[in-house]
């Protein structure tokens, strides 16, 4: 029995839904452990097509466990629409299958203006924020005022807290010349909506110690992507949380010695929404062509992704902070019309080569990136689920891309469909 970590090599939307998904039919337990609802999935299953923004990916298989750790901050109103949502595609959302911790916090709707208000007063210093204030919100966690789930049970120390953090956040609307956040209404508000949430709440840490005991396999599922973690991504062009595999000991509060195999979902192309440094990325026709065959529309925002080569610089920098263990090698296909195809496999700053991103944004800017050229194999890999049948040159790129970022590819998807995979390597079973 292992417990599995899956996490996004890249700059997020690798297709972490769909290999999430494809584990979850062998995990007994999915867990969240980071992000809010800005991070989007996108399942189809008999051909039917799911959406998620903050439920984890297990929540539309039956006989399963989703939980949401303490590490995920949660607007009650936008998890509340979700899980209507979703019943209406005749998912079964209740206590029994799904769980929140009672230590998460809460994104309220003055962390939501909050966040439109500096992204609208940055002029071109946008960082490409989803403007629905998880950002806000993780600050308010660390500097120790934030609501969290639990504080729902209680209407006067919901009282307390509101107080306590409407101080900090009127101080600034007001030095900001917008409008004081009036308490007394979000507190009816957040009151009404209390049972519904606090139906979910349960001391997550516990739970899982009891799953872990009981040998069920658990896996943890990240939103984003690596180089969007705020320490170890391309800052500040980064989400407001950890997005490395570590966090989810953090953010679940089962302990790290539990996980045993980190999988690395990574496109076999690279994409980035919003703002911030992208050394391989094509304002071409390519781009274009990839952008166009592979649908790269966020799933939460609709927002059109940027598109690039893969940048195996950039993957075996994540694999090595991560601690990945495997590849799930997504998006293939969308490779398949190209005549030749481009790896990054070292960069150029200032006249000097270098093998890794270097820290400083202004660096991450100038970088330009020095490729290593493949032919294309002009085929339909589409809907393969055996490597012996993939196209010869299409061997040789994996072969290639797995040597270069030094970590084994152990799946590779060839469509959006779950059953369109080619199993090298079972994270669980291994």
């Amino acid at each position: 029995m292992k417990n599995v970590v899956v996490v996004g090599s890249q700059w997020g939307d690798e297709g972490k839904g769909k290999i999430v998904d494809w584990l979850s039919s062998e995990a007994d337990v999915v867990v969240r452990f980071q992000g809010g609802h800005n991070a989007g999935h996108t399942l189809v299953i008999d051909k039917k097509v799911f959406k998620l923004r903050l439920l984890p990916s297990g929540i539309v298989r039956k006989g399963k466990i989703s939980v949401l750790g303490n590490g995920v901050v949660i607007d009650p109103w936008a998890l509340l629409s979700e899980i209507e949502e979703i019943k209406k595609q005749g998912v079964a959302v209740n206590p029994e299958n799904f769980m929140i911790s009672e230590s998460s916090s809460l994104i309220l709707p003055f962390h939501q203006e909050m966040d439109e208000i500096r992204e609208d007063a940055a002029g071109k210093g946008k960082i490409g924020t989803t403007r629905r204030g998880i950002g806000p919100c993780y600050e308010d966690k660390v500097g120790r005022r934030s609501i969290r789930v639990m504080d729902l049970r209680s209407e006067s120390n919901l009282d307390n807290r509101l107080e306590n953090v409407l101080q900090h956040h009127n101080a600034i609307r007001k030095g900001l010349n917008k409008k004081i956040f009036e308490k007394n209404e979000l507190k009816k508000k957040l009151l009404k909506i209390a049972p519904e949430i606090l139906k979910f709440a349960q001391p997550v840490w516990l739970k899982l110690d009891q799953f872990n005991n009981d040998r069920k396999k658990i896996l943890f599922e990240g939103a984003q992507g690596i180089l969007l973690d705020v320490d170890h991504g391309t800052y500040p062009f980064v989400t407001s949380s950890n997005t490395v595999p570590a966090m989810a000991a953090t953010g679940s509060g089962l302990g790290p010695d539990k996980i045993n195999y980190v999988l690395g979902i990574t496109k076999a192309y690279t994409t980035r929404v919003g703002s911030g440094p992208f050394p391989t990325e094509l304002e071409n026709d390519v781009g274009e062509s990839l952008g166009r065959r592979g649908k790269e529309f966020g799933t939460v925002t609709a927002r059109k992704r940027r598109c690039g080569w893969f940048d195996g610089v950039l993957v075996r920098q994540t694999i090595k902070i991560s601690g990945i263990n495997g590849i799930a090698l997504t998006k293939l296909d969308v490779l398949d019309e190209l005549d030749e195809i481009k790896m990054c496999v070292e960069y150029e700053l200032n006249g000097k080569k270098i093998n890794y991103l270097p820290a400083a944004s202004e660096d991450q800017f100038k970088i330009k990136p020095i490729y290593k050229t493949f032919p294309g194999w002009k085929t339909k890999t589409e809907g393969i689920r055996n490597i012996k049948d993939l196209p010869e040159n299409a061997k040789k790129y994996i072969h290639s891309l797995e040597d270069f970022i030094g970590a084994k590819i152990s799946s590779i998807s060839t469509s959006p469909e779950r059953e369109d995979t080619i199993l090298i390597e079972d994270p669980f079973n291994n």
